[in-house]
């Protein structure tokens, strides 16, 4: 399966689906399953943006009162990757989504769809770009 790395608070806003599109800087033609993974890094920007109104509400309401109590360094979702489009002024989300991504004409919003969490994360070693695993092979993916 493939598999992209966003780190936290974002990634758990991804499989909480509060956060239905991720934007990279980077076009793929990919479609289909994808699976979600919590980068393990934790920088300070990443740890800053947990207490942001927004983003702080989601995840108390799910559980998460701080940034420690989300996983790291694992698979923590999957769901469907199902289109890939140029940012523009025309074609930016409204708020909240817009404030849970960096929408920079000339960068990329990956359309997601279908997200769920995992019951238990999956520990793994994250990379750049789209990356694949069988860890989750035995999972069914519609």
């Amino acid at each position: 399966m493939r598999v992209i790395s966003i780190r936290q608070p974002w990634a758990m806003l991804v499989a909480l689906g509060a956060k239905r599109r991720e934007t990279r800087s980077w076009y793929t033609a990919y479609r289909g399953p994808i699976a979600i993974h919590a980068s393990a890094a934790m920088p300070v920007r990443s740890k800053a943006a947990c207490s942001l109104p927004l983003v702080k509400d989601v995840l108390s309401r799910a559980g998460y009162e701080s940034w420690r109590d989300m996983p790291r360094g694992a698979i923590i979702a999957v769901g469907r990757l199902t289109d890939v489009q140029d940012i523009s002024p025309e074609n930016t989300p409204p708020s909240p989504e817009l404030d849970f991504g960096d929408y920079t004409p000339g960068r990329f919003q990956w359309v997601l769809s279908d997200v769920r969490l995992l019951p238990e994360p999956i520990p793994a070693k994250g990379a750049l770009g789209l990356w694949r695993t069988d860890l989750l092979d035995d999972l069914e993916i519609e």
